[in-house]
């Protein structure tokens, strides 16, 4: 199972301003992208914002949201992930 400790994280491609930026893919095709930056939910205090990805579009229909979801810790987005991989 992945975890927030697998994350790769990037420069954002915009500039170092807009922070850095993740994409993880999991075995049953779904992916999740984490950033952090001063324009994310909760990047402002150091937090995470991440959204859920399926066939390489944004997933707005999952049981676990139908949106992005910010302000997240470290084991919060652990936690969202666990999720993720179980659908």
């Amino acid at each position: 199972m992945k975890t927030f400790k697998d994350i790769v994280f990037k420069p954002n491609p915009m500039g170092a301003d807009f922070g850095i930026v993740s994409r993880t893919k999991f075995d049953n095709g779904y992916e999740v992208s984490v950033v952090k930056s001063p324009y994310t939910y909760g990047g402002d205090k150091g937090l995470y914002e991440l959204a859920i990805f399926k066939d390489d579009q944004i997933c707005y229909d999952t049981p676990i949201t139908d949106d992005v979801i910010g302000y997240l810790r470290e084991q919060d987005v652990t936690e969202v992930m666990e999720k993720i991989q179980q659908l």
